[in-house]
């Protein structure tokens, strides 16, 4: 029986919880494993475990610096004491006495991103900027170290490797529709409320948390062009997140966008529902039209395919990224471009075979992605490297 150890104490919010969620579940089904899951008291209350999972809750330095110490430090007698082959290090960063060979998962773009870096620089956010090199110094020599990198996508495989000059292997994260959809079937009479929609606006949605490289602003500036290309049509942009001034979200500062608002006057056209339970998002995906990104940074991004499961046509700047996740279920445009953006919206809105056309193709591309699948590959990995000797570079050359 594969026994696996799992570092998740970097998951502390968005796609770091969706992924640990929904691989525990995934091994809690397989007979042929055990994991001890290492998680946060924050990220243990969000999870369930049965026999073949073990929760183990650690309380490490909230820092990434502190943390990073922290796991090198008390880490390697945990993986002893467990009794686990291989070592699943989930949040980017090796670990760098790994007792059992060590499987990296990494899935943060913006270390190897350089309109991200540009668009610090642009903010003054020289603190940030350096923390990102720093973490993405860290990062590269991570993945050097590793047995074998996993990265969700081949776009940022590819990335990676051109990057550290090292392997990376693609293994596609999943999606489980029935579980998408199994919890709060009803929405609560808040959220509920919210979502009424009396003028019939058409909606378009983000669901992110704010921050620099989703690329807010481009948003935000396409709701006037896209209010005067669709002038018979209320128009609604919905976002699980808020914009006020000064409110700091994960280090990111929304005053920008906020004042982006402000400057054209489009407070009216926003419905800010703030960060939304992930048991509850299935209904903002049912009650919006279109989904849009004009995120210029991506490594997988969760939210396409809960859109593309939701059957919404989705409009999504054009990245490598997103045309490997979405295919030919979406349409795209240059990135920084908010009159591209809106442009396609209004394509959509005129062409109704065509946006059902998108909702079908959407609806099928969506089923491409499997947390059951994703789990396999990363076992058969683990076996791969649990039943050759680490003092041999030999089993990489199988991979």
């Amino acid at each position: 029986m594969m026994h696996l150890f799992i570092n998740a104490l970097a998951a502390s919010s968005g796609g770091g919880i969706t992924y640990i969620r929904n691989v525990v579940c995934e091994l809690e089904q397989r007979a042929d494993v055990a994991a001890t899951v290492v998680v946060s008291p924050a990220l243990q209350c969000q999870l369930q475990s049965g026999s073949r999972v073990r929760l183990l809750e650690v309380k490490a330095p909230a820092g990434a610096a502190q943390r990073f110490l922290f796991e090198q430090r008390h880490l390697p007698q945990l993986i002893r004491s467990s009794g686990a082959r291989v070592l699943l290090s989930a949040g980017n960063f090796a670990l760098w006495t790994s007792p059992v060979p060590q499987i990296l998962l990494s899935r943060n773009a913006l270390y190897t991103s350089s309109d991200f870096a540009r668009d610090l620089r642009r903010r003054r956010k020289y603190g940030m900027l350096m923390e990102t090199k720093l973490k993405g110094a860290v990062a590269a020599a991570s993945i050097r170290r590793a047995d074998v990198t996993v990265a969700p996508s081949q776009s940022f495989a590819d990335e990676l490797r051109h990057w550290t000059g090292s392997n990376v292997l693609c293994v596609y994260h999943g999606f489980d529709d029935r579980l998408f959809r199994a919890s709060d079937p009803n929405g609560s009479a808040d959220l509920q409320q919210k979502l009424a929609n009396p003028t019939r606006a058409l909606r378009l949605l983000f669901v992110s948390h704010y921050n620099y490289y989703r690329n807010f602003e481009t948003l935000l500036r396409s709701l006037p062009v896209i209010k005067r290309l669709i002038p018979d049509r209320p128009v609604q942009l919905v976002l699980t997140c808020q914009l006020h001034s000064n409110q700091v979200s994960g280090g990111y500062r929304s005053d920008s966008a906020a004042g982006v608002v402000r400057q054209l006057g489009i407070a009216d056209n926003l419905l800010e529902l703030g960060a939304i339970p992930y048991s509850s998002l299935h209904h903002v995906y049912r009650a919006c039209d279109i989904y849009v990104t004009a995120a210029y940074s991506e490594s997988f991004a969760h939210p396409l395919v809960e859109a593309m499961s939701s059957g919404l046509p989705i409009v999504a700047s054009d990245l490598a990224v997103h045309r490997e996740i979405c295919g030919d279920a979406a349409v795209y445009f240059a990135r920084f471009s908010p009159e591209a953006l809106a442009e396609q919206v209004a394509r959509l809105v005129a062409n109704a075979v065509a946006t059902q056309e998108l909702r079908e193709r959407a609806r099928a591309r969506s089923q491409d992605f499997s947390w059951s699948r994703h789990v396999e590959a990363l076992l058969n990995i683990a076996q791969q490297v649990a039943d050759t000797s680490r003092s041999t570079n030999h089993w990489k050359s199988q991979l």
